[in-house]
C-alpha cells in the first residue's frame, strides 16, 4: 500500500486528468478509499476520452507554447550565429555560453511538444526512458536551471569587473570563467536527473513526473528550495549587482567631470551614455525576470501546498509565459554589441538597401 502523501499526489494528477476529459467520477475524498486498479481504470478513461478530443483547448495551448519555444530556439541561434561570425563570442564566454543554454532549452521544449500530441502508449524500458528522457522534459529543465545560473554568473563577472576592478584584472582567470560555464551545466543536469528519476513514473501507458515525492513535506521542502535558490536568489543577485554598478558608475562620472578641465562636456557625455547603458540593462533584465517568471513560480508554489489543483491549460499558460524572458534575453546582452549587431543586419537584406539607397541618390 502505498503512503497517503505519494496517494494525494496521485489523485491530484488523475483529478487533472480526467477533469480534462469531461469524467465527472474521478474526486477522490480519501486516498485510501481508492484502490490502484480503480485509479488506473479512471486513467483509462481519461486517456481515451481525452485522445478523442485531441484538438481541444489544450491542443492550442501546447501549440502556444511550442510557437514560443520555436521563436526562442530562433532568437537565439541568430545570436549565436552572430557572435562566431562576428568573432564576439572567444570575448564574452559568459553571454556566449548563456545563448547556448537558452537554445538547447528551447530546443527541448520544441521536441517534446510533439511527441506529447502524438500520445504514444508508453510500455516497458523503452517507454520508461521515453518518458524519462523526453516526456518529463528533463532536458529543458537542466538546460533552463543551468541558464539561471550562468545568468547570475554573468551579473557577478560585471559586478567585479566594475566594482572591484583592480582586483578582478589581477585575479579573475580565463579558467575561473570556464569553471563556471563547467559548473551551470553540471549542477543544471545534476538537478534535473536527480529529481526527475525519482519522482517519474509509467502509469497505464502515460508519463506521469513531478509526481512520486517520498513524502508530501518532502515535495514542499524541494518546491521551496527550488523558488528561493532560482527565483529569489537570483533576483537579489541581479538587484545587488547592478545596483552596486550603477553607484560606481555614478561616482566615477562625477569624479571625471570635477577634474577633467576642458574636456568636461565631452566626458560627461560620455559617462552619461555608459551609466544610461547600464540603468536600461538592470532595469530590463531585472523586471522582465521578475514578471516573466512569477507566475510559473508562484502557481507551482500553490500547487505543492494544495492551494490549487494541477490545470493543464494555466501550466501551459505561465510556462509560455516564462519562456518570453528566453525568447527576448539572448537580444539584451548580445545586442549590446556592435559587430553582433551588425552580422545580425547583414541578414536582412531589404534593410541594407533601404540603408544604401540614400548614398546611390547622394552619388
Amino acid at each position: 500500500m502505498q503512503n497517503a502523501p505519494e496517494w494525494t499526489a496521485v489523485k491530484d494528477m488523475v483529478s487533472e486528468l480526467t477533469s480534462m476529459a469531461t469524467v465527472q467520477c474521478c474526486t477522490f475524498e480519501d486516498p485510501s478509499e481508492t484502490s490502484p486498479i480503480e485509479i488506473r481504470h479512471q486513467i483509462t478513461v481519461s486517456r481515451m476520452t481525452s485522445s478523442s478530443s485531441s484538438h481541444g483547448v489544450d491542443f492550442y495551448f501546447q501549440c502556444t507554447v511550442m510557437v514560443v519555444a520555436v521563436v526562442g530556439a530562433v532568437g537565439n541561434g541568430l545570436v549565436l550565429y552572430a557572435m562566431i561570425a562576428s568573432k564576439q563570442h572567444m570575448k564574452h564566454v559568459l553571454i556566449f555560453n548563456q545563448n547556448v543554454l537558452d537554445f538547447v532549452n528551447c530546443l527541448f521544449f520544441v521536441l517534446v511538444i510533439p511527441v506529447k500530441l502524438s500520445n504514444i502508449y508508453l510500455s516497458g524500458t523503452g517507454g520508461y526512458w521515453m518518458c524519462l528522457m523526453l516526456l518529463s522534459h528533463a532536458g529543458s529543465w537542466a538546460a533552463n536551471t543551468g541558464s539561471l545560473v550562468n545568468l547570475a554568473a554573468i551579473s557577478i563577472e560585471r559586478y567585479l569587473k566594475i566594482v572591484h576592478h583592480v582586483w578582478a584584472k589581477n585575479k579573475l582567470r580565463s579558467w575561473m570563467i570556464y569553471l563556471v560555464i563547467a559548473f551551470a551545466w553540471i549542477s543544471g543536469f545534476v538537478i534535473a536527473a536527480t529529481v526527475t528519476i525519482q519522482t517519474t513514473a509509467i502509469e497505464n501507458g502515460m508519463c506521469f513526473t513531478g509526481v512520486f515525492f517520498l513524502s508530501d513535506t518532502a515535495r514542499k521542502v524541494y518546491e521551496i528550495w527550488d523558488f528561493l535558490s532560482f527565483y529569489v536568489i537570483i533576483l537579489l543577485i541581479f538587484v545587488f549587482c547592478y545596483g552596486r554598478i550603477l553607484m560606481v558608475i555614478r561616482r566615477q562620472a562625477h569624479v571625471m567631470a570635477a577634474h577633467s578641465g576642458q574636456g568636461s562636456n565631452t566626458v560627461h557625455d560620455q559617462s552619461n551614455k555608459i551609466q544610461s547603458s547600464i540603468i536600461k540593462t538592470m532595469i530590463i533584465v531585472c523586471i522582465l525576470f521578475a514578471i516573466t517568471w512569477a507566475p510559473a513560480n508562484i502557481y507551482m508554489l500553490l500547487i505543492n501546498f494544495h492551494v490549487l489543483t494541477v490545470d493543464e491549460n494555466a501550466l501551459y499558460t505561465v510556462v509560455s509565459f516564462a519562456y518570453v524572458y528566453v525568447c527576448v534575453n539572448p537580444f539584451i546582452y548580445a545586442i549590446k554589441f556592435d559587430p553582433v549587431k551588425r552580422v545580425l543586419l547583414d541578414l536582412f537584406p531589404c534593410k541594407n538597401k533601404n540603408m544604401q539607397a540614400p548614398e546611390n541618390r547622394n552619388t
